[in-house]
């Protein structure tokens, strides 16, 4: 009975759909937008500073960055649907425990991303598209 109660009162249950939109999606649109922002100023900055070789290899390593924020995000949400499915639960110990996992899954998947790049960095660069000219500055 306590489950159908919580369930009631939850904004996902009771306000439409066209107000949930607005609640949750613009601000993540919005967020989206200002990221987008940051990376066309960086890309100005960058473009007068060193040149267009700079954006050149800024882009080229790009994906690296990508790679790395994915499997992060992945191991941090999970990491958080878990802590809530827990606490939801009332398994303090359960929630802590799956913290710290998610804690050092991260650290060690980083570890090895940081390993695999730095032992491989010029196939990847080469393989995300480097030329002799791009390399040095991807590498910088």
């Amino acid at each position: 009975m306590e489950h159908e109660l919580s369930q009631t009162q939850s904004p996902f249950a009771t306000e439409p759909i066209g107000r949930l939109i607005v609640k949750f999606a613009v601000p993540s649109v919005i967020a989206l937008l200002v990221n987008s922002l940051y990376n066309i100023v960086d890309q100005i900055f960058i473009g007068n500073g060193v040149g267009y070789l700079g954006n050149g290899a800024t882009n080229i390593v790009f994906p690296i960055t990508i790679i790395a924020l994915a499997l992060a995000m992945m191991i941090g949400n999970g990491g958080a649907a878990y802590l809530s499915l827990k606490l939801g639960e009332g398994n303090v110990n359960s929630a802590k425990k799956g913290i710290g996992n998610a804690v050092t899954m991260v650290t060690a998947v980083s570890i090895v991303l940081a390993a695999v790049f730095l032992l491989f960095i010029n196939p990847i660069l080469t393989l995300f598209g480097a030329t002799d000219t791009l390399r040095p500055y991807a590498l910088d």
